[in-house]
């Protein structure tokens, strides 16, 4: 049987510059996940005003803008983020101490002056889309795995909820860390779908069973013939 709250630990990636089909793919998914990811590329297109037609009151807002800057420049971003209310946002451990405790501080104020809602502020340790290969490019020699945990043990430090990580870390990043660090999963494939651009990817059931508290999934449900049927059966592979 699907785990009772696998519903709430879905969250649908929807990631297009298409408006209207952001909202169509909002609307039919309503109640079907626990929330849907915005990210970048839909941002710079369509900004909050298209977050609001998308999110509207159907779905909890995961906006992935994976900030990367000055510690006062994501501060100001997080804080300028409040009027779309998203319950989870990122930011790049990259970054360093400053610019995540930064972030946390942003995220606490915001959170005083709208009820006590702040957003759960996530830290991005190693991108799904790279490889031991792909982190020697750009001078990390450290393997996936070390580098992750390094990141992760920096952004727990600086107080930040949890990490975005591969499901491959997840053992190990919840046993260093604890069980109230959020791991939120993305490179998350269905064992019928293919892989696409993901080179460190895993089925929901194994992600499930490794301890990850989201899966983050896109194009196994976005371009499915039917995102509803398909959002089912990723839910049923979420059993434990």
């Amino acid at each position: 049987m699907a785990q009772p709250n696998a519903v709430s630990r879905l969250l649908c990636a929807i990631d297009t510059t298409d408006l209207d089909l952001a909202i169509a793919l909002s609307k039919s998914l309503s109640g079907k996940v626990g929330g849907v990811k915005l990210g970048l590329e839909f941002f710079s297109s369509h900004g909050s005003d298209g977050v609001r037609q998308v999110v509207a009151d159907r779905h909890p807002l995961f906006l992935d803008l994976k900030l990367h800057d000055i510690p006062n420049t994501v501060a100001g971003a997080i804080r300028g983020m409040a009027d779309i209310m998203p319950f989870m946002t990122t930011v790049h451990a990259t970054g360093g101490s400053a610019m995540m405790r930064g972030a946390m501080a942003a995220a606490v104020r915001s959170g005083e002056q709208h009820g006590g809602r702040r957003p759960k502020v996530i830290a991005v340790t190693v991108l799904t889309s790279f490889d031991d290969n792909d982190l020697a490019t750009v001078g990390v020699q450290s393997p996936v795995a070390d580098q992750v945990l390094k990141l992760a043990d920096l952004a727990q430090e600086c107080g930040v909820d949890g990490v975005v990580c591969s499901a491959h870390e997840i053992r190990e990043l919840r046993r260093r860390c604890g069980d109230d660090f959020l791991l939120v999963v993305p490179g998350i494939r269905p064992a019928w779908s293919t892989a696409h651009d993901q080179k460190r990817i895993i089925t929901p059931s194994e992600a499930m069973n490794e301890g990850a508290d989201y899966l983050v999934v896109g194009r196994p449900i976005t371009q499915a013939r039917n995102p509803v049927e398909a959002t089912g059966r990723i839910i049923e592979e979420m059993a434990v």
